[in-house]
């Protein structure tokens, strides 16, 4: 979307100056005493930082979260958005806070558009736990999380969370649980860590296998599977929740060890011929177990590529790995369980295909 004489910037920057020049003002003027918390997170590509001028066209904009108290939440609630529909100024550097609702059903989102009357804007209104039920599946108030609770909650979701910028909070309970909602507890993060490297080692030799009964395009398909599994390893090992598919890549670019895997990773894609396939990956899979070592998370496991048992393709024997994370967790809700992981991962883990135990235990601990 074109806006005439508007400049791109990042959203959260254009969330920030809606809050300080807009909206702090009309609610200091208007509900003077009132505590609340102002916020950029959620759902949108600027929440992780990764929006750019092609996310004007739907649902990006002037933008912004306003968490009051559960009580003012229903009592001021509707005098607040009406008071901000009649005073907000009808653009923030020379982008609309008018959102056109669709009248597709098919495409029901809102889009910038100038308006004369009072604007139909996106500074939404929230409780604390109400957006955290629907966020992430439970109040923040009272939820004590299980180590399977974590497991049923997407990563695009935590993301989102702790994600974004918060501008003021008066409150703290939404600040609290962005700070809970950081990183996984340890033993969750070893289990998924674990579960992981299984998922590498399940396709690892199907590069090879493929490719010896003439179906190239299956190998090349198997080695992006891998390619995908080995960069959301690096989110896990660096500590960043992974985004879906869309921004897998850009989130893995940020992180430190992009730099070097990202030409083993590109080589594995690009080949156009078996070995050349399988030596970038093993070159990949040589990098990341290195940095599993390096982690201190488990005694180092021999990094090299090896023979998959007798056939004569090149892998890594990433259960090794698998096997000894899985020993160093001792929570006893998740010792037990197979290594399928969380949502994310269980979902086309070949495991399933195979252990009806395992898809048991999946639907078991996730609802």
């Amino acid at each position: 979307m074109k806006i005439s004489g508007a400049r791109f910037v990042p959203g959260i920057e254009l969330s920030r100056i809606l809050y300080e020049e807009e909206v702090q003002p009309i609610l200091l003027d208007a509900f003077p005493g009132v505590r609340y918390a102002a916020a950029r997170v959620g759902s949108g590509s600027e929440v992780l930082g990764f929006d750019s001028p092609r996310s004007a066209d739907h649902e990006w904009g002037p933008r912004l979260e306003i968490f009051l108290t559960a009580q003012d939440r229903v009592e001021r609630g509707d005098d607040i958005s009406r008071t901000l529909a009649e005073r907000l100024p009808k653009q923030v550097r020379g982008w609309p806070t008018h959102f056109r609702e669709s009248d597709d059903p098919q495409d029901p989102v809102g889009r910038m558009q100038v308006t004369d009357g009072p604007v139909n804007h996106r500074v939404s209104l929230y409780d604390v736990d109400g957006w955290t039920a629907g966020q992430l599946g439970f109040r923040a108030s009272t939820a004590e999380l299980s180590p399977r609770d974590w497991l049923a909650i997407p990563q695009q979701r935590l993301a989102e969370t702790t994600a974004g910028t918060v501008f003021h909070d008066d409150l703290g309970d939404l600040t609290e649980v962005r700070s809970k909602m950081a990183w996984y507890p340890e033993q969750v993060w070893r289990y998924l860590l674990a579960c992981q490297w299984q998922r590498v080692s399940q396709e690892e030799a199907f590069v090879g296998r493929c490719a010896e009964v003439g179906d190239d395009i299956g190998s090349a398909v198997v080695a992006a599977r891998l390619v995908r599994s080995l960069m959301s390893l690096c989110l896990l090992l660096e500590r960043q929740y992974a985004p879906y598919t869309k921004w897998l890549g850009s989130a893995f670019g940020r992180l430190p060890s992009a730099e070097s895997l990202g030409p083993m990773l590109r080589g594995a894609l690009e080949a156009t011929d078996y070995p050349a396939r399988e030596a970038h990956l093993c070159d990949a899979y040589e990098a990341v177990a290195s940095l599993q070592n390096a982690s201190g998370l488990i005694q180092p496991v021999d990094p090299g590529r090896r023979p998959y048992h007798a056939r004569p393709f090149l892998v890594l024997r990433a259960e090794r790995f698998a096997q000894a994370l899985a020993r160093s967790v001792t929570d006893p809700d998740l010792r037990g369980l197979p290594l399928v992981g969380n949502v994310d991962q269980w979902s086309d883990s070949t495991d399933l295909l195979n252990q009806p135990r395992a898809v048991r235990a999946a639907v078991q601990a996730f609802g």
